[in-house]
Order: C-alpha cells, then sequence, then structure tokens
C-alpha cells in the first residue's frame, strides 16, 4: 500500500467584489483544496483529484496547489473554464454570493491504486454529475484498503434544502471512517437535534470517529462509549477562513504520523487510549489556530507548529 492521501473535491476561484461592481480580490479555494494542501504543508503525500480549467484562474490554482507539494490529477485542467465563488459586498459590508460550479469528475480520472487514505469533502459531494463518481471511488478505495474521511461542510447555496442534501450526505457517512463537521453544519442539517444525537446518528451509520468543531468552544470527538471535548487553542483571530479544513487536514495528518491509517489502522481507532486521542485533536487544533492567526486559508507547515511550540 502507498502512502498517499487522495482528496477528491472542488478547487474554485474565490472573487470578492465592490459594492459598485469593481473586483477587488481572487484567491484559490474550495475545502478539499485546503485539506489537501494542509497535508502537503505537514509533510504528507497527497494527491488531488479537482477540476478546473486551462485559463489563468486554472493556472493559478494549480501552481497555489504544488506550491505546497501536493500532486494533481492527469486531467485535473479539463474544463471548459474554471469554477467561480462570488461575494458581492453591499456598502454595509454584506455580503451575497453567486456561484458558478462544474463538477463533473469521473472514476477514471482517478487511477486505481492501494492509497492510504481517501478524503472528500463539501459541494464534491452532492454536485452532479461528479458527487456520483466521488461515491464510486470511495466505496473502490475502501474495499481495496484505504480508510475513509468526510467533511459535509455544507454550502446551502449550492446544496439547496437540508432534506435534499441529507441523503447524499448520510450516504457518504455510511461510507466513512472519520467524520468531521462544525456545528452549524450539523445544526443546519438536524436544527432538531443535539451534537450528542447528530454524533451518535453519524456512528449509527458507520463512522468510527466523529468530530465537531464549535468555533471558539474548541471541539469535541466521539468514538466507541467516550466523549472527549477540548478546547481552543486560538489566541489571535484574524478570520477563520480556513479553520475547518486544517482541522480536517490535522486530524488525517495526526493520524498518519502515528501509522493510524489504512483499514488496519481505522479498525485500532476504537481502543485508542484517551491519551492517543487527545493528541491527535489537539494537534488538529493547534493548526487552526495558526492558521486563524492570519488572513485567509494559510495552513500551517509543520515548522510553523514547531515554532509555535
Amino acid at each position: 500500500m502507498s502512502d498517499t492521501v487522495v482528496v477528491i473535491g472542488e478547487a474554485l476561484m474565490d472573487c470578492v467584489v465592490g459594492p459598485s461592481g469593481e473586483p477587488l480580490r481572487e484567491v484559490p479555494g474550495g475545502s478539499p483544496m485546503n485539506v489537501a494542501i494542509g497535508l502537503g504543508r505537514l509533510g504528507h503525500s497527497a494527491l488531488l483529484a479537482a477540476r478546473v480549467g486551462s485559463d489563468s484562474r486554472g493556472q493559478a490554482i494549480s501552481s497555489h496547489v504544488k506550491g505546497s507539494d501536493v500532486s494533481l490529477i492527469a486531467e485535473s485542467a479539463g474544463l471548459e473554464y474554471t469554477s467561480t465563488a462570488t461575494a458581492h459586498l453591499a456598502e454595509d459590508g454584506s455580503a451575497s454570493y453567486e456561484f458558478d460550479l462544474v463538477w463533473d469528475l469521473e472514476p477514471s480520472m482517478v487511477p486505481e491504486a492501494p492509497y492510504l487514505h481517501v478524503h472528500a469533502g463539501s459541494i464534491a459531494c452532492t454536485l452532479q454529475p461528479g458527487a456520483n463518481a466521488v461515491v464510486e471511488i470511495v466505496k473502490r478505495s475502501r474495499a481495496a484498503g484505504a480508510s475513509i474521511s468526510y467533511d459535509p461542510n455544507v454550502r446551502p447555496h449550492i446544496m439547496g434544502s437540508a432534506s435534499d442534501a441529507v441523503s447524499q450526505i448520510e450516504a457518504m457517512i455510511a461510507l466513512s471512517d472519520l467524520v468531521k463537521a462544525s456545528d452549524e453544519d450539523a445544526e443546519w442539517l438536524y436544527p432538531e437535534l443535539s451534537l450528542d444525537e447528530v454524533a451518535a446518528r453519524w456512528r449509527g451509520l458507520g463512522a468510527t470517529l466523529v468530530v465537531i468543531t464549535r468555533g471558539a468552544e474548541g471541539a469535541t470527538v466521539w468514538s466507541a462509549d467516550r466523549t472527549l471535548s477540548f478546547p481552543t487553542h486560538a489566541k489571535t483571530v484574524v478570520d477563520t477562513i480556513g479553520a475547518g479544513d486544517t482541522v480536517m487536514a490535522g486530524l488525517i495528518g495526526a493520524l498518519a504520523t502515528r501509522s493510524l491509517l489504512g483499514s488496519a489502522g481505522a479498525q485500532s481507532w476504537t481502543t485508542l487510549s484517551e491519551n492517543d486521542l487527545a493528541e491527535v485533536v489537539t494537534f488538529a487544533l493547534r493548526a487552526a489556530a495558526i492558521t486563524v492567526s492570519r488572513a485567509g486559508a494559510d495552513l500551517p507547515t509543520l515548522a510553523d507548529l514547531k515554532g509555535a511550540n
């Protein structure tokens, strides 16, 4: 088995437009892309299965990804144009969002190999036609011995209503060993349930570890018969862009460092000591603390984390 982590999902250009329609800035975005970059910066082998155009935006995204030692699938630059998420700012600073997304991944675009781990997330798992391909790739990778993680990272502007999205999201959870979500995700999907009830539902579907981030309150992890909560490590918050993606990358990276990925590694999660589980989650929260201390989704390197000790 290789040591490669495959990350499946969207990479797009986040565009910010001012009140008069003037373009203010463009930055590469997309939750799965951020997770892949986070893994690359933490020193792990990562392959991003994303689709962009061969235009200047796609070239900028590809350079951004490769700059963090992350590989791209061979057919990454196959779209007619690169997808965008545009934030239109009003005079009062509020924003309305407009998405121009194409997600057409096919199973053949991700080479079949005995990968160590596969992560999928966000829009890519609900937007057709590519969402069906994500499920097929995850199923075949799981059968070949990979462990699976998933972050629903809900985007109501794209996914519609919770009742529309929940069946697809729960189908992904049923295929996953590790599920990470925010408390806002959980509230949107299940407004009538507590976080404990959401975690129990997801574990009942098949997830071994459930981690729910709670903003300034830190994160809670559910595993076997244990529920453990951990405080945030953030001391300075510039913005929270990429914080959840950093937690996801940190969790995967910490498990990889402990040789706890792959189907065999995931089977041992139920017997992890409380100390080991705490170290995994704390590493992820420490990484997120660095991200929120910087503008934008600027995920930390291992050197950043060592310097923060």
